[in-house]
């Protein structure tokens, strides 16, 4: 497998980032989705990764910056084939390692309160984030759950 900058102009990663936010909107109210849309992902404070395994995209994430010294994880998708396989903490150990790169020294993330996002929640428990309250322009939030570790 290989992580590769992503432009967001593929038909591929289209259609992988719409499954993503069709799969969001089927879990969670629409006031509680925090997915970005292809638009939002194309915003310049926004670096966006695609995890390739040969010519097949397995898997995705981003980080948003917040300000200097504080980014945000967005979109991390595995394929649903490809879950747990070790892409995403393939991906995430890259994304920590990028951010560091480029000067962040706090990471953070929003993610579902669900059941369904307990895997998600205990990949970035294994890779230090701690829970912590809102931050940025979230709010308080039964369907959310927060996010934060020091890089």
């Amino acid at each position: 497998m290989k992580i590769v900058l992503d432009d967001l102009s593929g038909p591929e990663i289209t259609e992988f980032l719409d499954e993503h936010v069709r799969e969001m909107r089927s879990i969670t109210p629409l006031e509680s989705k925090h997915a970005l849309d292809l638009d939002g992902l194309r915003k310049p404070e926004i670096t966006f990764w695609s995890v390739m395994d040969g010519d097949t995209l397995v898997g995705c994430g981003a980080i948003k910056r917040l300000d200097t010294s504080h980014a945000e994880v967005k979109s991390m998708r595995t394929a649903p084939a490809r879950k747990r396989s070790g892409t995403a903490s393939l991906l995430l150990e890259h994304i920590i390692t990028e951010a560091r790169r480029m000067g962040f020294t706090r990471l953070s993330l929003e993610t579902g309160a669900t059941e369904f996002f307990l895997p998600a929640r205990k990949l970035y428990e294994k890779f230090g984030f701690d829970y912590c309250e809102p931050f940025a322009d979230y709010r308080p939030d039964p369907y959310s759950v927060y996010m934060t570790r020091v890089l």
